[in-house]
């Protein structure tokens, strides 16, 4: 039997779950031979049908939401369209990342139906800022030292795989990342310092609430591989929390 879910909220009208890494969230075309889902999974779990509303990539880990009755859903999807959510990611990436910047750099959808050379490029803006970094005295690229930084991130927009494609192509992918990284930086996490996954999480999302319309801020902790690494790098200070808060002043969203 699947170990229960973690539960950071729930009320009469939504649920915010820690979704696992490498877990999809429902079926898709692309979801080939997969039989586990987060979405049916909750489903079981809570005993009543769950409704998505926005999605996290397979191997990105954290904070999701559902809705409980389709109007809740309607409410919620339409909040996450209109981008009056607010996102927040830590991402550790290769090399020692920028202090602060916006990535403003339009993407073409990948779903899969059409080359993507054909799709448009729509906007997408990124803000990162490094939180930490560190340099080890390995060599797995062609220098003696190897430099890895904690990114935050904060997706102003909602591409598919935006955040992995804007930080590749500034040049500091994340590890983990099979599309867009390197494979011998990601097989050094995987085979020296046991994490085998992409190391992208979504700690914080904040939205106001469906039914009341009070600011909600939820941020989940990281799970045990990640948790590891950071203490191992000297980023536990960076380490967040599962906790669900109702702040006087919102966090700000997408413009």
């Amino acid at each position: 039997m699947a170990q229960a879910l973690p539960l950071l909220y729930q009320d009469d009208w939504l649920v915010a779950v820690h979704k696992p890494a490498g877990l999809l969230v429902h079926r898709s075309p692309l979801a080939g031979g997969e039989r586990e889902f987060l979405l049916q999974r909750l489903r079981d779990q809570l005993g009543q049908r769950v409704y998505p509303v926005h999605r996290l990539d397979r191997p990105t880990s954290g904070v999701m939401v559902f809705a409980l009755e389709p109007a809740t859903a309607a409410r919620l999807g339409e909040a996450f369209t209109e981008r009056h959510v607010a996102k927040r990611y830590l991402a550790v990436v290769r090399g020692v990342g920028p202090a602060q910047e916006r990535l403003d750099y339009a993407l073409r959808e990948e779903d899969g139906r059409r080359p993507k050379a054909e799709m448009p490029a729509l906007e997408a803006v990124t803000e990162v800022r490094r939180l930490d970094s560190v340099e080890l005295p390995v060599q797995v690229d062609r220098y003696p030292m190897s430099r890895y930084s904690l990114m935050e991130v904060r997706p102003q927009t909602g591409r598919r795989h935006q955040i992995r494609r804007h930080l590749s192509r500034r040049g500091y992918p994340i590890i983990g990342d099979a599309k867009h990284g390197k494979g011998n930086h990601n097989r050094f996490f995987a085979e020296r310092l046991a994490c085998p996954r992409l190391l992208l999480a979504a700690v914080e999302l904040g939205f106001a609430h469906p039914e009341n319309g009070a600011w909600l801020s939820l941020s989940c902790r990281l799970d045990a591989p990640m948790t590891a690494l950071f203490e191992r790098f000297g980023w536990a200070g960076h380490l967040p929390v599962d906790r669900a808060s109702w702040p006087a002043t919102p966090a700000p969203c997408p413009a």
